[in-house]
């Protein structure tokens, strides 16, 4: 009985343990980005750690569509501490956060295409953000339409390394979700 009413609850809004998941993995992507995102880089193509990490926190805790919004917005005003365009980066990451809220509720009837899809929803999300982060950059500096294609490239191989990023990552983290949530069960049925 007092599962189903747990349950519910958590239903209702984001629980603490997805607030302080979110915020770790939030934390570990701005830390990732600043000290290891300069040094990992493919012809100027280097993951994004702040984007990878709020689609592995969407994807773990599968919020409503308008947490998840909050959650890119979060991630969005973390990006305002690094160099670069100011303010950008809040439309571009709410515009990626809702993308990956609303694709985690594409209902997965096989097991075996959780990862494929997992990065498929990385890998779309991050276009996403890149690419209005793209759009809305060479609107406001008022450059040469033709040269944003050369984005392109660099938009794409960013949204390759969050998936990767993210596809591996992911067991991982599931398996810590559900030993912390299975100790929690046993320390409510006590």
């Amino acid at each position: 009985m007092e599962k189903r009413v747990l349950n519910t609850q958590e239903k209702s809004g984001l629980s603490l343990q997805d607030l302080l998941l979110t915020a770790v993995l939030l934390a570990a992507g701005a830390v990732l980005k600043f000290f290891v995102g300069t040094f990992i880089n493919f012809f100027g193509m280097k993951p994004n750690f702040i984007i990878a990490m709020y689609c592995m926190a969407i994807i773990l805790i599968r919020p409503k569509v308008y947490y998840s919004v909050i959650i890119g917005l979060l991630a969005g005003a973390i990006c305002q501490f690094f160099p670069g365009t100011p303010y950008l980066n809040l439309a571009s990451e709410f515009a990626g956060a809702l993308c990956m809220g609303l694709m985690i509720f594409i209902p997965l009837k096989n097991k075996k295409v959780v990862i494929p899809m997992v990065a498929v929803n990385t890998f779309v999300s991050t276009v996403v953000s890149g690419g209005l982060y793209t759009v809305l950059l060479f609107v406001f500096i008022k450059s040469n339409p033709s040269a944003m294609f050369a984005y392109v490239p660099i938009v794409l191989g960013t949204a390759t390394l969050n998936a990767v990023i993210v596809s591996l990552l992911y067991f991982p983290l599931l398996k810590v979700l559900k030993k912390d949530n299975s100790s929690d069960e046993e320390t409510n049925q006590e």
